[in-house]
């Protein structure tokens, strides 16, 4: 594997797993612009799960489109933290940046129900956690990623993710 001279990495997972503080590390070191894809949720989507209801797949059409775009749109690379927790997903944040590179941040649904619970302003419920593991699936063998340990901390995670892709 090898990501290009213009990385565009999305670092994925369930809520809680350390997406945005693992993207914002690996952005840094690659010296490419982050995002997280919490903020291209409309106010719509971010009450629906405020009050305890995953968003469907409808729900999150539009969204996909605006991630798909900002990734397209970043063409010297970039970092998103977005769960893409759906191959289907993936497909669509591919469809405009074919050379999309995943980190996928796996562990225990335990510690992610932990950590969310003890967040604070944020829409996300722990009440949900399971019902975004219930929806994951997995990279797929002809999938460009690699998934890594969430528990590890954020730079032993993009050391490996680093070490794995270059």
């Amino acid at each position: 594997m090898l990501i290009g001279i213009h990385p565009t990495v999305v670092v994925m997972g369930v809520s809680g797993s350390g997406k945005t503080t693992v993207g914002g590390v690996l952005a840094q070191q690659l010296g490419v612009p982050f995002a997280d894809a919490d903020d291209f949720h409309s106010p719509q989507a971010k009450a629906k799960m405020a009050s305890g209801h995953p968003l469907t797949d409808i729900d999150r059409a539009p969204w996909l489109a605006r991630l798909a775009d900002w990734l397209a749109g970043e063409t010297e690379g970039c970092v998103l933290a977005c769960s893409a927790l759906k191959r289907h997903y993936r497909d669509v944040l591919r469809s405009r940046s074919p050379q999309l590179c995943f980190l996928h941040l796996a562990g225990d649904p335990s510690v992610v129900t932990e950590r969310v619970g003890h967040r604070h302003q944020h829409y996300m419920p722990a009440s949900l956690v399971q019902s975004q593991y219930d929806t994951l699936e997995p990279l797929q063998p002809d999938e460009f990623g690699v998934a890594v340990d969430f528990t590890l901390g954020p730079e032993p995670i993009v050391e490996q993710f680093l070490k794995e892709v270059q």
